[in-house]
């Protein structure tokens, strides 16, 4: 016992002043200069992380509490709603940190990169673990920015709750209603936050009615704001029919009360809460046929006689069924209703044992884990982020990666908890952990604790599946579901400041890639250069900035380029014989296909077989003949771009005996090759859809703007005193718009894009490219 006590013991001789590398690193370092001179760096605890007072506890119950009080949770919202910022608040609030991080200062806690203290967004989800009131909260900051979306989709998979942000002067924005989607997709229950609501235009009433409309969810309003931008100063809690008043004294929010609402004092807010409470009770019965039983036999007559705890306990089973979202306000920067947030994820949130997953019936008692997300740190190497489900986790233990099939050894088990990683000997069920010494375990893996372990899960799963007359193959049955990669839209070449450094650049790329598997890089089979494929400007920008400063390297982009697509517009066939002789073997194929296009809408090419195919011939050759098409349609005709939306039919295949399969790949490849240059082809261009938040004195210039970048138009709609423009406009007219809107509206306009879909260029513009990448024009 006093041996692994050590392992906690947290002072000044055990732990450094800072890693500024580190995930959960506290502070940079000359943010520290301001804090007191007696202060010291690192942090002294009268007791261990989790205790109160000389309270002793077992080391385990600090190390894994008890499950049902864990909450793995999110914060998600629009670009610059203020998720760090009320993350940072939430980090003070519980005693994580000592003083109060700013954005604009650059010294919060999870914008630790180089990168995001510069620009003042968050570009990785960053992950903490603090306690709050008996509670351990596994918190994850995700981005905001479109170029990062991946980021959030990552997250959302393994957490059991999330926060949803809002600036209570916009509502819901176009982010916003993409994490939300994301979060509907994972049936994650969520809770509402509506911040700054100290902002000049804030709503409380416009907020909510944004998230009724846009969301088309059900808001239960367990707050309303005491007075609204200027004036606000606290926040009614309408469960309790309590008032809380943040001192406007107190520079950290830290001093406020609690007062219950008086007819003498309050008379006109007693009465409106009461009307709020009333609604509210309703809204919930309407919702929870038990909450509705309790409601009518007991508190028909009276609502006022209704415990809080009762409703509260509907709240909850409201909020895990996602038939309504709880909504709370508050302004992370001035310090106010941040609390009262933490209490609500505590209190309506799921712990990990009330999400139900359905394959954790398959482990038992097994290990099972899901990798998130993959960090490279000089120091220890790889750190990989896992989430568990079932099973427990220990330093010196072996691993089964069933995506990779390999097995592995993790070295160290780490715990991102009050200002370091501290090193801690087991982790259980539902918690979050850091592992380090997995060199090969990727985003999305799903780790076992054996082989065997997976083979006895497969067979639970195919039993079951037979019951239920389900019929998946063993492999998908024991994965976890990953993260799907979104296809990036922008590309440029890559260059290494000297061909000696080429070595050092694949590494950077290969580490880069494992940490953010929506960035991909290919060689250009032409001019064999390495090409970077992004989902965005900024998402291409920060990766040549990291290889900078985190490798050391000096490399030169080529221009950015926008990912365009092809396809064929009419059905055409071919025919291919390849006849060759290596030593004394001979190598005959000869293959027709028919290329034809396709109304829906499909990345891969649709592989069809004729009947005069025989099944014999198909069962030897099948994975050589994919390969061949799949291989052909990587690059197009046109442009050399990937082609969609085609099918391929195989209509006859003849191969001489003892033909490779290398040989009947390379034949059917250049078959289809030669199908498509006969048909009729056509560009396909990224199509993006476009909100722009613009004041009514700049919209003209905006709309004439988006004319020339042929953009269409859908909607403008009204947003407190602002125009919000909705429509589509194409990715290569809107590259480095940024900076265009900003000289348009005097930097007071804010945008954002999302990939709508490919759609057909017309003729004229066709052409145009064409001439461009050939160098005619």
């Amino acid at each position: 016992m006093l041996s692994n006590l050590r392992i906690f013991a947290v002072s000044h001789q055990t732990i450094p002043s800072v890693h500024v590398n580190n995930i959960c690193c506290y502070k940079v370092r000359a943010s520290l200069k301001r804090l007191k001179p007696h202060v010291p760096l690192g942090r002294n605890y009268s007791s261990l992380p989790g205790l109160i007072g000389n309270d002793i506890k077992s080391l385990h119950s600090i190390i894994n509490p008890p499950i049902a009080k864990i909450r793995n949770i999110g914060i998600m919202a629009h670009i610059d709603a203020g998720k760090t910022t009320t993350t940072e608040r939430i980090l003070y609030y519980s005693g994580y940190t000592r003083s109060l991080g700013d954005v604009d200062d650059g010294d919060t806690v999870t914008d630790f990169m180089a990168q995001e203290r510069e620009r003042g967004i968050t570009i990785q989800s960053a992950a903490v673990t603090f306690d709050w009131k008996g509670y351990r909260v596994n918190l994850i900051d995700t981005p905001g920015h479109v170029d990062f979306t991946l980021e959030v989709e990552r997250c959302l998979r393994v957490l059991d709750g999330a926060v949803a942000i809002f600036d209570a002067s916009a509502g819901v924005e176009a982010q916003t209603l993409t994490v939300w989607r994301q979060a509907d997709k994972h049936n994650i229950p969520r809770i509402c936050f509506l911040n700054k609501m100290d902002k000049t235009g804030a709503s409380f009433k416009y907020a909510v009615e944004s998230i009724r409309e846009k969301l088309k969810a059900k808001p239960l309003l367990l707050q309303l704001p005491i007075g609204e931008a200027k004036t606000f100063k606290g926040v009614v809690d309408v469960v309790t029919k309590e008032k809380l008043l943040w001192n406007s004294d107190s520079n950290d929010g830290k001093d406020f009360e609690r007062k219950p609402l008086l007819e003498m004092s309050d008379p006109e807010l007693l009465k409106e809460t009461t009307e709020a409470r009333n609604a509210l009770i309703e809204q919930v019965a309407d919702l929870d046929d038990e909450f509705a039983d309790l409601v009518l036999e007991e508190f028909s007559e009276n609502f006022d006689l209704l415990p809080a705890e009762k409703l509260q306990t509907a709240i909850h089973r409201v909020t895990l069924a996602q038939t309504a979202v709880p909504v709370l306000c508050g302004s992370a920067l001035k310090n106010k209703g941040i609390q009262p947030l933490l209490d609500a994820v505590t209190m309506y949130l799921p712990s990990p044992e009330e999400h139900n997953y359905e394959f954790l019936q398959w482990y038992k008692d097994d290990l099972c884990a899901l990798a998130f997300k993959v960090l490279h740190d000089k120091q220890r190497g790889p750190l990989v982020f896992m989430r568990i489900y079932s099973g427990t986790i220990k330093p010196q233990l072996a691993i089964h990666n069933v995506n990779g099939n390999c097995t592995e050894r993790i070295s160290r088990l780490l715990l991102p908890f009050a200002d370091q990683h501290v090193e801690i000997p087991l982790l259980t069920a539902g918690n979050i952990a850091l592992t380090v010494g997995l060199k090969h375990t990727a985003t999305g893996d799903t780790i076992v604790s054996s082989k065997s372990s997976a083979l006895a899960a497969a067979r639970r799963a195919e039993r079951e599946g037979e019951k239920k007359h389900k019929h998946n193959n063993e492999a998908e049955r024991v994965l976890l579901a990953g993260v799907e990669i979104p296809e990036p839209v922008f590309f440029c070449t890559i260059e290494p400041p000297s061909v000696s450094k080429q070595p050092d650049l694949e590494h950077a790329l290969k580490c880069l890639q494992r940490e953010d598997p929506s960035l991909k890089v290919r060689l250009d089979p032409d001019s064999g250069q390495t090409v970077l494929c992004g989902m965005g400007e900024l998402h291409i920008e920060i990766i040549h900035d990291r290889i900078k400063r985190e490798y050391g390297l000096e490399t030169y982009l080529g221009p950015l380029q926008v990912a365009y697509r092809e396809t064929i517009l009419n059905s055409v066939r071919a025919t291919d014989t390849l006849d060759r002789t290596l030593g004394d073997k001979r190598h005959l194929v000869t293959v027709e296909v028919e290329a034809r296009p396709i109304e829906t809408s499909s990345v891969t090419p649709v592989i069809e077989y004729a009947e005069s195919i025989s099944e014999g011939l198909l069962k030897v050759s099948q994975e050589a003949i994919k390969s061949g098409i799949h291989s052909a349609c990587l690059q197009g005709p046109l442009l050399g771009s990937p082609v969609q939306d085609v099918a391929i039919t195989l209509h006859s295949l003849t191969i001489h005996p003892g033909t490779s399969t290398t040989m009947i790949s390379a034949c059917v490849s250049r078959c289809v090759q030669k199908a498509l240059k006969k048909a009729d082809k056509q560009v396909l261009e990224p199509l993006m859809s476009l909100e722009v938040t613009v004041a009514r004195d700049y919209l003209s210039p905006v709309l004439a703007d988006l004319a020339q970048r042929r953009g269409n138009i859908q909607e403008i709609q009204t947003r407190q005193d602002n125009k919000v423009v909705i429509g589509f406009v194409p990715l290569a007219d809107i590259m480095g718009y940024s900076t265009v809107l900003r000289t348009l509206t005097s930097g007071s306009a804010t945008f954002a894009l999302e990939l709508s879909t490919y759609q057909a260029m017309n003729s004229q513009d066709q052409n145009t490219l064409l001439n461009r990448r050939s160098g005619l024009t």
